[in-house]
Order: C-alpha cells, then sequence, then structure tokens
C-alpha cells in the first residue's frame, strides 16, 4: 500500500505490508474518531495522560506547536544580531551545549555550511580533553563568540565549557593589555527565563541573553533561539527556514489525520512499533544525513519510557536487504538532485534508494520522505515534533518528559562527589577487570563479575555476545573524543556486530548519547545491549575553579552511566583502549571477528 501526502515542499509515502496497513488504519480510524488533529492543536493535554498531574506538566510543554510563527516576528533582530557580530569582528562560532542545545545548531551547519565572509560554527558537546583542545584551541579567543545553551542553565557540561572558555579568553585579554574588558563580551547565553537564567555564571556581563519560551523543550527547540541564534551568525536564510516550517506547521494544524503530513507519520511509526516494528531505521542521503542524529534524541527520549519505546537507529552502515530483521521500519529521506551513486552499478555497496525498493520487496514498512531543498528541512523539523508527539499518544505515554535522564548524573555526581569531596574515599572508576590483552582491558558488569568465564579477553567477549536476545539492538557507546577515523572504525565495529547478529546497532559519543539515547536506554523496553568504550587522558584538561578535570568527568559520567545500566539489569560491559585509542579500536575490530563466528544467529 502506498499513501501519498504532498504539499509544496517535502512529500510523504507510507509504503506498508498488509499487516502494517491494518495496524495503520486501525489508528487512524482512532485518530480520527477521537479528533487527535484538532486536540493537539487545542493543546488538549488528555491526549496523552487522564492523570492531572501529568496533563499540567505537558501544558507547560506544548509552547513548540507556535513557534515557527512566533519567531518569525524576531528574524529582523536575529539577522541584525548576526550582523552585529560579524561587523565586529568575530570569524568562529562555538555552540557550547548538550543534546537539544547542540543538535539543531549542528544539522545547519553540516548540511549548509557558513556563507561567505560569516563566522564559522564548532560544536563542543564533548567533555574529553582531546577533544575540546581539537574543538577550541586552535581558534583566537578574541575573535571567537561562545554561546552556552542549556535550557535549565544548570547543565553540567555546558557550564564546565563555559568556565574553560572564560579562563582562555581573560588569558588573552591580559595578554594584549585588555584586562579591563570582560570575558562575557565575547558570550552570549540561550537559556530559559528566571531561575535559569541566574544559574548561569556571570549571566550579567554576557554579551546578549536570548530567552527561550519556558514551554518549548530542550528536543523541541530547533526552531527556536537555540538553532536560530547560531544560524544567524553563519549567514543562514532565516525566512526560508522558517518558511518552510510554517507551511508545515499550517498542513499540519489544517489537515484531517489521514493526509496530515506529520500526524500521519506519527500514526505510522506508533502503530508499527506497537506491533513489534520498533527499530526506526534512517536511511538518508548524505547532504542531508546529519538530520538523523537529530530525530534520534527526539524520538529516543520521547517515546523511550515505562518500558515501551522507539528505537532511532541512525547512521548504521548500508547491508543487503536480507540482513535485517522482522522488527524493522525504515525512514527514506531523500534530497532531491542528491549525488548518488548507480543502485543498479555492479560491484558496488548497496545505495538508499536500491535499498529501500529491496526491503519493500521483501514486505519491510518504508516511509518514503522527500525534500525538494536543503531548506526544507525547517518543514522536517517541525513535522518530527509533530509526529513524535503524536506517536506518544499512540504508545500511551508522556513524550514530553524524561523520567530517567537524571539517573546517570545523580549516579555521577555521587562518584565525584566520593572521589573529590573533602575527607572522603576515592571512588573507583575501574573496579570489575575480567580480562585483558594488548593495552585493551575489558570490564563486566555484575553478572559477568560474579561468574566464571576462561579469563580470556575473546572468551569473555562471548560471554558477552551470548547475551544478545533476538529482540535486542546493539548499543555502541563511546566514551572518546570523536574523529572522522574513529567514526569508520566505529562504522566497522557496527558493520560486523550487525552481519553476524541480523540485530540493528546504535552509536553515540558519551556524554552526548546521555542527553539524547540515555533516557531509552533505561527507560525503554529492556532490550538493550551495550558495548561501552572508554580511553586513557594522557593531556588531561583542568577545569578552572572545579575540583576536577575534564577527563575525571568524563570517566565518571561513563561509570556512572555503567552502574544505571546495571541498575536496569541491562547486559554492559565495558572496553577500555587505553591511551592510544585508534589502536585500541582496532584491537576491539581483532576481538569482535575472532569472537563473533561463535555467537552468529
Amino acid at each position: 500500500m502506498t499513501d501519498r501526502i504532498e504539499m509544496r515542499g517535502p512529500t510523504l509515502e507510507l509504503r506498508l505490508p498488509d499487516d502494517a496497513l491494518a495496524a495503520y488504519r486501525d489508528t487512524l480510524a482512532r485518530a480520527t474518531n477521537e479528533r487527535w488533529v484538532e486536540r493537539l492543536y487545542a493543546r488538549d493535554a488528555s491526549l496523552w495522560s487522564t492523570d492531572d498531574r501529568v496533563q499540567a506538566a505537558i501544558d507547560e510543554r506544548l509552547g513548540w506547536l507556535d513557534a515557527p510563527e512566533h519567531f518569525a516576528g524576531h528574524i529582523a533582530a536575529l539577522e541584525g544580531f548576526g550582523e552585529g557580530v560579524r561587523e565586529a569582528g568575530f570569524t568562529a562560532v562555538v555552540v557550547a551545549g548538550m543534546g537539544g542545545s547542540s543538535l539543531a545548531p549542528d544539522v545547519l551547519n553540516r548540511t549548509f555550511g557558513s556563507a561567505p565572509d560569516w563566522l564559522t560554527l564548532r560544536i563542543l558537546d564533548s567533555t574529553d580533553p582531546a577533544a575540546i583542545a581539537a574543538t577550541v584551541d586552535d581558534l583566537d579567543p578574541l575573535a571567537t563568540l561562545v554561546i552556552v545553551a542549556s535550557k535549565s542553565g544548570t547543565t553540567v557540561e555546558a557550564l564546565a565549557f563555559q568556565a574553560d572558555a572564560w579562563e582562555r579568553i581573560a588569558g588573552a585579554l591580559a595578554a594584549n593589555d585588555a584586562s579591563d574588558q570582560s570575558p562575557g563580551q565575547f558570550m552570549v547565553a540561550v537559556t530559559d527565563p528566571g531561575r535559569s537564567l541566574e544559574a548561569i555564571p556571570h549571566h550579567d556581563e554576557l554579551r546578549e541573553v536570548f530567552l527561550n519560551p519556558s514551554d518549548i523543550g530542550g528536543r523541541y527547540s530547533a526552531l527556536t533561539d537555540v538553532g536560530l541564534v547560531p544560524a544567524s551568525l553563519i549567514g543562514l536564510d532565516l525566512d526560508a527556514l522558517l518558511g518552510s516550517a510554517a507551511a508545515m506547521s499550517a498542513r499540519c494544524r489544517s489537515d484531517a489525520a489521514e493526509g496530515n503530513p506529520g500526524v500521519a507519520l506519527g500514526l505510522a511509526i506508533g502503530a508499527l512499533a506497537r506491533m513489534g516494528r520498533d527499530k526506526l531505521t534512517f536511511l538518508a542521503d548524505p547532504e542531508i544525513a546529519s538530520f538523523g542524529a537529530w530525530v534520534e534524541q527526539l524520538v529516543a527520549e520521547s517515546t523511550g519510557k515505562h518500558g515501551v519505546g522507539i528505537v532511532p537507529v541512525d547512521g548504521e552502515p548500508l547491508a543487503a536487504a536480507d540482513r535485517y530483521g522482522p522488527d524493522r521500519v525504515f525512514v527514506r529521506l531523500a534530497l532531491e538532485g542528491s549525488a548518488t551513486e548507480d543502485p543498479g552499478a555492479a560491484g558496488r555497496a548497496p545505495t538508499a534508494d536500491g535499498l529501500a525498493a529491496a526491503l519493500e520487496s521483501l514486505g519491510h514498512p518504508v516511509l518514503r520522505i522527500s525534500l525538494p531543498d536543503p531548506m526544507d528541512l525547517g518543514a522536517e523539523f517541525y513535522r518530527w515534533q509533530v509526529a513524535t508527539a503524536i506517536a506518544g499518544a499512540v504508545l500511551g505515554i508522556d513524550p514530553f518528559d524524561q523520567p530517567n535522564v537524571e539517573e546517570a548524573k545523580e549516579e555521577t555526581r555521587r562518584l565525584l562527589d566520593a572521589r573529590f569531596g573533602a575527607g572522603e574515599p576515592a571512588a573507583d572508576l575501574t573496579a570489575g577487570s575480567i580480562a585483558a590483552t594488548g593495552a585493551v582491558t575489558l570490564f563486566g558488569d555484575a553478572p559477568l563479575r560474579l561468574s566464571s568465564g576462561d579469563g580470556s579477553a575473546e572468551g569473555e567477549l562471548r560471554r558477552h555476545l551470548a547475551r544478545i536476545r533476538p529482540t535486542s539492538y546493539l548499543g555502541l557507546q563511546a566514551f572518546i573524543g570523536p574523529t572522522a577515523e574513529r567514526d569508520e572504525a566505529l562504522a566497522r565495529v557496527r558493520t560486523l556486530l550487525r552481519d553476524a547478529t541480523s540485530r540493528p546497532t546504535t552509536l553515540g559519543y558519551g556524554p552526548r548519547f546521555l542527553h539524547s539515547t540515555g533516557q531509552l536506554h533505561k527507560g525503554g523496553p529492556a532490550i538493550g545491549w551495550f558495548l561501552q568504550l572508554t580511553a586513557d587522558h594522557p593531556n588531561d584538561r583542568a577545569i578552572p575553579g572545579w575540583p576536577y578535570t575534564f577527563g575525571e568527568l568524563i570517566d565518571a559520567q561513563a561509570a556512572g552511566d555503567l552502574r544505571t545500566l546495571e541498575h536496569h539489569d541491562l547486559p554492559v560491559l565495558r572496553i577500555h583502549l587505553g591511551a592510544d585509542v585508534d589502536a585500541g579500536l582496532g584491537e576491539l575490530e581483532r576481538l569482535l571477528a575472532s569472537a563473533l563466528p561463535e555467537v552468529v544467529r
């Protein structure tokens, strides 16, 4: 079956086999009878819950519905801000934030880049000391604007980045005999009003403060100052971006459920998840592939709770169609005119179009979205927000809370307090070693530590691999600095795991994924299987004025997340890669190649 939903801009086609079509039609009938479109735009919180307290909380999280129209009135001011920063001599901008505060700017930067003579943009969303150095140390502190982005104002990573930047700017001012200037003139903040703003150090000294509406959650904030302030600094056409989003908003609020471009998508992914197809796999053209990471956070954090959820699979290397299991649904995200390979060319790896066609022929659901222009990502930000909210209604959960996100943060705080608190014993962040080979050391969770294996690295890895279940997804959690070379190495690891087990694979760099997929890992269905990757920090970096370093912070974040996964009885094995991360990743590939043949399903 194909339902094609067209508008001036992106299109949507739902290509569903008979069983999926029946589930979708049943859900569509319910949404129509219960007036879901009308209730969504009336901000009727009973769409998601009958609990008065939950409804009250939801009432304070629906401002995103009107964001395109609201922020259209801010375009002139935003453009004036961007022009003023450029005229002041700034040449670079660093977004210092996590999750919802960094992902949308990253999408816009990777998709469009900077217009000629505008600022170059970098994203700082890793506490790995080497990653921080690679992001900021080659920039002139006095020509770089730092955006401290945090909805709560208390995000530990964003405040640590601010402390680091403040000291670097102060040092540069002193070296230029300008120590009477405040480093705050080289920073702006994007946050909520009131306590959130007050929690940001030096907020009254900053060059400018952008206060977002407090009724818009972080992961629903792409079309607010979170995305628009960085966009104004790289010379992006804000009228076109918000115009695309506004056109999608108009269709979503005026069309019936069946022809509604956002509601129909949400009904489809929700209905498919309920029937067991809960692995939402993205097949995106390279020019717009970064959009998948933004959707990953939105869907994972919004739906993964109370034992249910949709598992987004972003960036997984393509494979032959018969490598994919029956729990998948595929989103083909295409850009018209994309420079993709000929899918019929012999000997080449499968292309997204060729794979999508083959998957359809095997009976997999494929949701096809086509964008005429990259600027239509504005529409897609809005469409997916609507779809995710509607999928939450299908699944019977509140898509605007994140009840498990704080668990790993609290465990991290306990570890840091124990290690650095006055008079407290140091917390052992490396307990549980079960095997080693070369520079690579394996640390097991409680079931591995408290049972016997053969003591070899291959044997212990096989024991962990044997815990993969037919419904599992395999999550790689890399608490290491991202590089292009590591992206490629981890893609090879994903391919090894996926091809040997037929299970979906996900990848997140830590601590960024804690603000993205971390909620799903702990609160969603208990089907995750995890490999956590950590490393030494031969060139650690102090956090000015703090009792611990960036290296100690990321180590505690990794240990805290492992302990939290343990508390949820989820299988997790930590692979410590040593001081040479790239050599350690090579050793991991060798170990997997040796261990996997014995656990192929």
